[in-house]
């Protein structure tokens, strides 16, 4: 068969399978190839291990392999150019490091379980879905249960780690599924059974999603990751995952997250992680679920005691928008929105965020010294 022919047989196909409804395009998925605490070298060894049957790959940084390309010196560059690409509606998701999600978005992990091998969401990993704990890890639980479903499982198990409030956001899970909202609980392997996960469970992956707070997922993500390597390669798994909010209005494009330790393997499944998420149309998925978590009385859950009270004096009109890049650190995040809005009094736009090490506010550079003054940072 020649060229033509095989070109003509090509096209044939792609006629065939339009008509008959299976034809979907690939979806585009960029990578930012900047900020690895690896070896340049690592970017050559993640080209050659994409398969690209999912997603069509869309480099922005450093070349690699023959994929399309975007050059970037910075990752603030490559950020600026990512999310123009999203704006252009030119890529579908983005796998890329050292991205500050805004407060009310949280990263769901993966990983591969070291007992029997199995694939397990982490909920969450990084970023902050709500100030208080309890609140975030019920609100977690639900973009879990919304990623799983994004990835093929239909009625995804649930289990809750037993850290600090987990017997809290059990109690408040347990009414969200008393009033109509789905949850499939998990049995803890332990004798004494329940839905609050032991150390055991994680091992051996008895839930299909884990909730837990940011912090303890962050951990867990580098724990299972790296445990082979000597911690300074994540070798294993499929990255910090997709991050996504808990309204509609808070992340629109799908995000998914590694680190400067993320290893070639670990790179290549987030990028496939990322391409069937949004194959599967996760942001529509992470909305419905959120919706019927509302009809089921999500916002009914947080008592008082839970919900973390602002200061009425501080309740001030927000200044007109600008766009803000300007990282202020070292805040401590029960301030953040009294900080955040301490700016605005001064008729400072400033936006709340989390970066990789912790609580920010963002500020336009032009506004930088005077907004650091006024906090005293």
């Amino acid at each position: 068969m020649n060229t033509k022919q095989v070109i003509a047989q090509s096209f044939n196909q792609i006629a065939e399978d339009i008509l008959s409804g299976n034809y979907s395009p690939k979806v585009r998925i960029a990578l930012t190839t900047i900020g690895s605490e690896h070896d340049e070298k690592i970017w050559d060894q993640v080209a050659s291990l994409i398969n690209g049957k999912e997603y069509t790959p869309v480099v922005i940084g450093k070349k690699i392999g023959d994929f399309e390309h975007y050059q970037a010196d910075t990752l603030e560059n490559a950020h600026q150019i990512m999310n123009k690409l999203f704006a252009e509606n030119k890529i579908d998701g983005a796998v890329t490091l050292h991205y500050d999600f805004p407060i009310g978005v949280s990263t769901v992990g993966k990983v591969i379980t070291p007992a029997l091998g199995k694939e397990m969401y982490i909920a969450t990993t990084t970023g902050t879905t709500a100030i208080n704990r309890v609140e975030a890890m019920v609100k977690n639980a639900i973009i879990g249960i919304a990623t799983a479903k994004a990835n093929g499982l239909a009625q995804p198990s649930l289990g809750i780690l037993n850290v600090e409030g987990a017997r809290q956001v059990e109690k408040m899970l347990m009414q969200l599924k008393k009033n109509g909202y789905e949850i499939n609980f998990a049995t803890s392997s332990r004798a004494d059974g329940g839905c609050v996960m032991r150390g055991n469970d994680l091992l051996l992956g008895v839930p299909d999603v884990m909730v837990c707070d940011s912090l303890t997922g962050n951990l867990l993500i580098k724990v299972f990751s790296a445990f082979n390597s000597g911690g300074n390669y994540e070798a294993s798994g499929a990255g910090y995952g997709p991050g996504l909010a808990t309204s509609d209005q808070t992340q629109i494009n799908l995000i998914n997250i590694i680190s400067r330790a993320s290893g070639a393997p670990q790179i290549v499944q987030a990028l496939t992680y990322c391409a069937i998420s949004a194959s599967n149309k996760i942001m529509d998925i992470n909305s419905n679920e959120l919706n019927q978590a509302q009809i089921a009385g999500l916002d009914d859950l947080f008592s008082s005691e839970t919900k973390v009270k602002s200061d009425s004096n501080l309740c001030v009109k927000m200044p007109a928008k600008e766009i803000v890049t300007y990282q202020i650190s070292g805040i401590d995040i029960l301030e953040i929105e009294e900080t955040c809005q301490k700016l605005w009094q001064e008729n400072i736009y400033a936006e709340t965020g989390m970066g990789c090490t912790g609580p920010i506010i963002l500020v336009s550079d032009k506004n930088a010294t005077k907004a650091k003054l006024i906090l005293n940072m």
